[in-house]
């Protein structure tokens, strides 16, 4: 008998935020599924109380990646457990090179939608973390990775180049929107890691989906991601570290160490800038390489810093980001994924540092 098949009848009583502005009283969990009628068994059902969000979404996380690479599965397995305690039921993996398809036969651990492996230019990213090819093999391994995810495919649309000493783009035009083309032929989207200026347009007049990161925003793309609808995930927990990697490679690329500053300086009004042109932004932590995971909290509130009024942030990890990556929120039927919380999140997002319990496929997890 399976642990789904276990899952007792869960009563939710208080508040259950079904959206930013639509409260209902309570709901039920019945066979791991959310349903709003009282069901057979209710006299016997568990009952939680408090304030109720579908499981927070991570849009960009790499569980199965470490420091130095690919991990073993039971640090993955930690790495998702991790994600799940903070309340992210749900996880947009933007790449990596280990194989998590095992995680899809547990019930007790997040949900993972999978981008593939990183694709990257020849020594242009970490070690050990992509495939590193060259343009003209861009293509078929866009077609190799898209057919492998779970409908998205990551490209590193920058990084370093130590000829020039600074960021620049990794691939050409043409390239790029030959590739691209054919996600989009497979029923993939694309994104792609981006921290400067000059891969931008050329990725988004290319039909690109997403850009994670997105530091490198100036005032003549927002207005192209916005016409476009390309969504951006900022990673701000991510974009912390910038002075510090700066300060790190200072010597040998000082131009590169002075361009990553003035990235992070300006990272919030980037980040408002895109919300007020109406940019969709999602959260993502770029948990797991050199970050930890369970940082899915203190994403939100760093959207709020950056001038996102706390609902839209809160959408950003709920309702909004779900909706986005094609997944239910709290809908009758929908797989009982929920996290709930002591007060109101939407007075102020910092309580979902503190779930008061998570449940996931109908069970109590935490």
């Amino acid at each position: 008998m399976s642990d789904h098949e276990l899952a007792p009848v869960l009563r939710i009583k208080g508040r259950v935020l079904v959206g930013p502005d639509e409260v209902r009283d309570g709901l039920w969990a019945v066979d791991g599924r959310i349903t709003y009628e009282r069901p057979q068994g209710a006299d016997d059902a568990v009952t939680l109380t408090g304030w109720v969000l579908p499981g927070l979404v991570d849009a960009h996380c790499h569980v199965g990646l470490g420091h130095e690479g690919p991990v073993d599965a039971a640090t993955a397995e930690k790495q998702a457990l991790t994600d799940r305690e903070a309340g992210a039921l749900l996880i947009r993996d933007a790449g990596s090179p280990s194989d998590t398809r095992w995680t899809d036969e547990r019930e007790d651990l997040p949900k993972i939608i999978r981008a593939g492996r990183h694709i990257a230019r020849t020594r242009r990213y970490i070690r050990d973390f992509a495939h590193e090819i060259e343009p003209g093999d861009l293509v078929a391994y866009v077609a190799q990775e898209a057919r492998r995810g779970d409908g998205w495919v990551k490209l590193v649309g920058d990084w370093i180049d130590r000829d020039a000493g600074d960021l620049a783009a990794c691939w050409p035009r043409g390239e790029v929107e030959a590739a691209i083309a054919e996600a989009h032929r497979l029923g993939a989207r694309v994104t792609a890691h981006c921290f400067a200026e000059d891969s931008l347009r050329d990725l988004v007049e290319a039909g690109i989906d997403c850009v994670e990161h997105a530091t490198g925003l100036t005032e003549d793309t927002v207005p192209l991601f916005a016409e476009r609808g390309v969504a951006i995930v900022p990673t701000l927990v991510n974009i912390a570290t910038f002075p510090r990697l700066a300060a790190g490679g200072e010597d040998r690329y000082p131009r590169w160490a002075a361009h990553m500053r003035r990235l992070h300086a300006s990272r919030y009004d980037t980040v408002r800038a895109a919300y007020d042109a109406g940019i969709p932004v999602f959260t993502g932590t770029d948990a797991g390489g050199s970050l930890a995971h369970g940082l899915i909290a203190d994403e939100v509130a760093e959207l709020v810093k950056a001038g996102i009024p706390p609902v839209d942030a809160l959408s950003a990890t709920a309702w909004g980001a779900r909706r986005w990556l094609g997944r239910p929120a709290l809908e009758e039927g929908a797989p009982a994924d929920l996290v709930m919380y002591d007060e109101d999140p939407r007075r102020d997002v910092r309580v979902l540092a503190s779930p008061r319990a998570v449940v996931l496929n109908g069970r109590v997890r935490g």
